[in-house]
């Protein structure tokens, strides 16, 4: 027995009744969101979107790191994204721990994790504030670019957009 064989067998499922295949893989509404890894967001339910209408890029604490602007270019100028959506939550596991904490966490398991950030957050509107300017001064993105960012609420389901 397989510790994955669950999503196997509920992948099995979903195919049968699979309804996708003409989808592009270009976003059809032009939009990028950037969330948390959180499973509890929806990230297509809570915005009323449909599959292949946005890409979505998920990391720790919705933060734009260098790969997310690695990815946000190629949104851009490949698959069809002309705005911008950056998406942190409330009771986020990455409000609660500092870089120094994780660092121990897995010290503690014997495994060096001193060449990673992982870009906690102590503060989520500064934290977003900062992305926000990070995408719209970034050199690799079309200057004037929508960029919009809100905080949704993981226990009432209500995006509170950013005044950033």
């Amino acid at each position: 027995m397989s510790a994955f064989d669950d999503v196997y067998s509920a992948n099995a499922k979903f195919a049968e009744s699979f309804g996708s295949s003409g989808l592009t893989g270009r976003a059809a509404r032009g939009l990028a969101v950037v969330t948390c890894m959180d499973s509890r967001i929806d990230p297509l339910g809570l915005l009323g979107l449909q599959p292949g209408d946005a890409k979505i890029l998920r990391n720790a604490g919705a933060r734009v790191t260098d790969d997310v602007l690695r990815t946000l270019v190629l949104a851009v100028y490949v698959l069809g994204v002309n705005r911008v959506l950056i998406m942190p939550h409330t009771d986020c596991g990455m409000t609660k721990v500092t870089d120094s904490e994780v660092h121990a966490l897995t010290r503690d398991h014997g495994v060096d994790t001193r060449s990673l950030e992982f870009h906690t957050v102590p503060d989520q509107n500064e934290a977003l504030k900062h992305d926000l300017t990070r995408i719209r001064t970034t050199p690799f993105l079309p200057p004037g670019m929508p960029v919009a960012g809100g905080i949704y609420d993981v226990h009432t389901g209500r995006l509170t957009p950013s005044p950033h």
